[in-house]
This record gives C-alpha cells, structure tokens and sequence, in this order.
C-alpha cells in the first residue's frame, strides 16, 4: 500500500501544515488529483496523490504539522476493481475532463498551477483561499460576483461578500432590536442565534487562528527568540524623488500600465547600497554567516489573510522601470493569492513599504535567516533647518533592524548612509531605464 509523504515545499522549508483534507477515507483518488492543502511558511499549496486508489488511511489530522517526508497518508492501490474503476471515473472525472478547455489553459498556466484547485464539475475554478473561505464562512459562490481575470472569483470578492452578509446581519439584527415587541409576546427571544460575528453577551469575539495564521506567529516569535534584533534609523530629504514622480507619474503608468510608486526608487538605492556593502546581504546559518553573491530583494505584501513575502530576483540588475512592473506583478498576484513556491523563495534582504500605511517610524522584525530588513516610511513634508534657515522639505524615515550576530553598526550605519545618499540624489536627471 503506497505511502504519501510531506513533500518538499522549497528550499529551506522543512515543515508543513495540513490545513484541510479535501478527501476522506474510503473515497477514490485519481492520479494528481489533489489530497489535502498544506501550509508552509512559504506559502499555501495542495498535496497531489501520486497514485490511483482509494485513500485508505489518514495518518496526520488536519491542523497538525509534520516535517518533510513525514507519512501522512496511504493509498490502496488495488482497492479499485474494474467496476469500481468505473463508478470512480464516472463519479471523479479526469482533470482534463472537468477542466475543459479553459481549465487546460488555467493548468497551464504557471502562475496558477500550484495554487490553483477544481471546483465540481461545470462550474467555474477557485483558488484554494477562496474555496476555504467559502467552506468556512458557508458561502455559495455562484451567488459572488466576480472581478477577477475574465469573471474570476478573487478572495476579495468572497471577503466583500462576507462583509455586505454581516452588514446584512447587523441591520436585520437593528431592525428586530428596535422593532417594538407585540403585546404579550417577550422582547427577547431566547435560543436565537446571534448575528455571525457579534457577541450577544460578551464585548470580545474570538476568532480562531488560521494555519497562515498561526505560521506568522510562529516565524515571528522564532525570528526574535533566535536573532537579537538592533535597530537604527536615519532621516533623508526626498524632496528630489518626489518632484521627479510627480513630473513622471503619469506618463509613466501611461506607457508602461502600471503605476510608478516611491517603492522602486528605495529598492534600487538599497540594492546599489547592497553591493557597496556585501556583508549586508547576508544569512546566519547553523552558526556561520552566509554572504550571497546574488542579491533577491523580498519585499512585505499585506493581503486579506496576512502577510505575503514575494521575491524580486536578481534585483540589482533591474532599472527602476523593471522594479516597478516586478512589485507591482508580484503585489496584484499575492493579492490574488497566485503566488506560487517560486515566488517567495531566496529572498537575500527585505524592503518593507510601511510608509503605504501612513507610518513614520517602526520597528521590523527581520526575515530569518536574513540578516536585515528595510522600513521605508511615509514621506511627510515636514520644517527643516538648512543653512541656519527653515525650509520645508519631503521628508522621509529609513528604518533598519538587523541581526547582531552578523552586524553591527558601523556597518548598518554605513549602509544606510549609501541609501540616503542615493535618495537625495535622485531628481530631474535621474534615468528610469
């Protein structure tokens, strides 16, 4: 009876989580078709039976973690007889047979390979995210509009979707509250179910943690038990980079279709510091330190479900041009929960964009086992001294946490000198290609 086992989800992944099996015991599987979603800290994906069968045994449950190569399943190989076989291809058609032809091409599709899962027969494909969150929520997604690619459901769309049900529930839930009661009927009604979402008899609503989740946490907690995080910041006049956007911008989204924002320009000092200060781009690995000769800058995406960490590789070879199509592809694909494992792998250093939130300063936890990660803040024009004389500037704060073990800082300093340096050298002549 084959095994199945906990694949390897990527490079450095070592572990993952089985968040849902999506068949159970007893019901016949099809060769590649899909067993169970798992959770990385990389990213989501689905576990394929490598075999033709009937799953005969589940060995880990859902929400627990098991490392790589762990056995998770079996299948019973010889389980089917030819009527069986028959009653299965009738009851679970081939994936070529459920996809038809726009399915063949989403397959084919790289970008949505991975993530992507089978919806029944006739109807349309859905993400896993978006499939998970109908599961939780009981949502029927014929009902959900959809604004992605050709019609596609996004996640956004079932969380919009959810939220115009809750809202739905509170004004049902007003309406009955200041409805007045009938005479002699009772102004509450007890055994009623409250509203999703709102707590009848408590102020706090629990919302139990989700395996992305729960990951987060973890890596978080790992990352600032194991790495002793320093932390230092300088203030950098931008003034130049924002009269330059504001000269470009539309013309720029014009040719290229798609919008140039501060982030490219930060990204490409920083990768231009990067190679003036190697030691920078840098990972503490089972007690040695590991400098890249490569630099593949992650840059943080915040999306519905958490936090996504897609890869720009090879990043010091792009122009700001190139980093502007790179963040925004990757920034609508995490969005769209279409990452894949590729996507999210090798990153050598961080920018994080907490300026698009307003920010003005942080703090960032560093991506382990890298060995700094970059705020950038919001650009705030704010009354600066120059020349003994008060000026107002753009003004913007660079925040860098960093491994001590690999850093110190003189070298952090030094490094973000080299950014700040290129910053406020940008303005009319700098090139975007």
């Amino acid at each position: 009876m084959p095994d199945v086992k906990m694949p390897q989800l990527g490079e450095s992944v070592t572990e993952g989580t089985i968040e849902k099996w999506l068949k159970r015991v007893g019901e016949p599987v099809a060769k590649y078709e899909p067993l169970a979603e798992v959770v990385t800290d990389k990213v989501h994906a689905e576990i394929p039976s490598d075999f033709a069968g009937v799953l005969a045994e589940i060995l880990v449950p859902e929400g627990a973690t098991v490392g790589v190569g762990t056995v998770i399943c079996r299948i019973a190989e010889d389980a089917l007889d030819t009527g069986r076989d028959e009653d299965r291809t009738a009851a679970a058609p081939g994936r070529e047979e459920v996809l038809g032809e726009r399915g063949r091409a989403d397959a084919e599709d790289p970008a949505g390979g991975a993530a992507g899962m089978l919806a029944p027969a006739g109807r349309a494909r859905y993400s896993p995210a978006v499939l998970r969150l109908a599961r939780e929520h009981g949502i029927d997604l014929e009902k959900v509009p959809g604004t992605g690619e050709g019609g596609r459901i996004t996640r956004k769309d079932v969380l919009a979707y959810i939220d115009r049900m809750r809202k739905d529930h509170v004004s049902e839930a007003t309406e009955e509250a200041v409805r007045p009661a009938p005479v002699g009927e009772p102004t509450s009604a007890p055994g009623r179910p409250a509203a999703r979402g709102i707590q009848a008899q408590d102020d706090v609503e629990v919302i139990p943690v989700s395996p992305i989740r729960r990951t987060i946490a973890r890596r978080m907690v790992m990352s600032k038990r194991e790495a002793p995080h320093a932390w230092t910041m300088v203030e950098v006049d931008a003034s130049g980079l924002v009269a330059l956007r504001e000269r470009v911008k539309a013309d720029f989204e014009r040719r290229e279709g798609v919008p140039l924002t501060y982030l490219p320009f930060f990204i490409k000092a920083a990768v231009e510091a990067l190679k003036q200060f190697p030691t920078v781009n840098a990972a503490w690995i089972d007690d040695a330190i590991h400098v890249h000769r490569r630099i593949h800058v992650s840059i943080a995406v915040a999306t519905d479900d958490g936090l996504q960490v897609p890869v720009i590789r090879d990043a010091d070879r792009l122009s700001i041009a190139g980093l502007a199509h790179a963040v925004h592809d990757l920034a609508v694909r995490a969005r769209a929960g279409r990452l894949t494992l590729a996507d999210v792998e090798g990153g050598t250093f961080t920018v994080n964009n907490t300026g698009a939130f307003g920010s003005v300063m942080s703090q960032p936890i560093l991506n382990a086992p890298q060995a700094a990660i970059l705020s950038v803040e919001a650009i705030v024009k704010r009354p600066v001294v120059i020349d003994d004389m008060i000026a107002i500037r753009s003004m913007v704060n660079l925040c860098l946490s960093l491994d001590h073990r690999v850093l110190d800082g003189w070298v952090a300093g030094q490094f973000l000198r080299a950014i700040k340096e290129r910053v406020q050298s940008y303005g009319e002549d700098t090139a975007l290609y």
